[in-house]
């Protein structure tokens, strides 16, 4: 095989490694919106439809990494191609979580569809919910793109989500508070909140990556700030 032919097989499986990320984080999207309205509709079919979809994510995330650790054994990649393999291997680690968390969210789903319901999710559920889809979208999209002020984007948008988890604790407080017989479906609601709260926590984790693989620079836990401030 020569050289240029060699470069061309090694950039095809690159891009093939990418095709598999963007689909895993597309299964995963599809798993929350779903998981969403079968929480809003009280349908136990759709919650049951994304339990069993969770199994393409799993093994969406089994190809990625037999990929990225094929590339790395054969091509002995460089630099930034280096850093984006080895990084995709994280990646699709979080997306799996993220689909682990929409089973939960169906799961909860299941719950309250067997209850009575008197509380229906708030807005601010709902909201969260296509806040951490948009998220996910762009933090796989800055990262495939190595596209760093993206990247930074989706880890400033982390605290409007946390805004809105705060927003729903104090109304799911008060609802409880004031009729205890709805504790059992307030904190279902509770969990799915936490849930998001920590698929976009992964968003931020992907958006992060993106940064790192554009600039080389690592932003998580604020090492980017700690690292610039001279020593006392």
């Amino acid at each position: 095989m020569s050289r240029d032919t060699g470069y061309r097989h090694f950039h095809d499986q690159l891009d093939a490694l990418k095709q598999q990320l963007i689909d895993m984080s597309q299964h995963a999207e599809q798993l929350i919106e779903l998981s969403v309205e079968s929480l809003v509709q009280r349908d136990a079919e759709k919650a049951q439809a994304v339990i069993k979809g969770d199994h393409v994510v799993d093994a969406l995330e089994i190809n990625v990494e037999q990929a990225a650790i094929a590339l790395l054994a054969l091509q002995q990649p460089l630099a930034r191609d280096l850093r984006y393999i080895i990084s995709a291997i994280k990646v699709s680690g979080d997306l799996e979580r993220v689909g682990d968390h929409g089973v939960n969210i169906a799961e909860s789903a299941l719950r309250l569809a067997r209850m009575t319901s008197s509380i229906a999710p708030s807005r601010e559920i709902q909201e969260m919910a296509k806040r951490a889809r948009d998220m996910l979208r762009d933090a796989l999209d800055a990262y495939v793109r190595a596209d760093g002020s993206l990247g930074r984007a989706v880890c400033r948008a982390d605290d409007e989500v946390d805004t809105l988890h705060d927003s729903v604790f104090a109304i799911l407080l008060a609802q409880m508070t004031e009729s205890p017989a709805t504790v059992q479906e307030a904190l279902e609601l509770l969990l799915v909140s936490r849930n998001l709260e920590r698929i976009a926590d992964l968003a931020t984790n992907i958006g992060e990556d993106a940064v790192y693989l554009a600039e080389g620079k690592q932003i998580k836990h604020h090492f980017e700030e700690r690292s610039s401030t001279p020593a006392a």
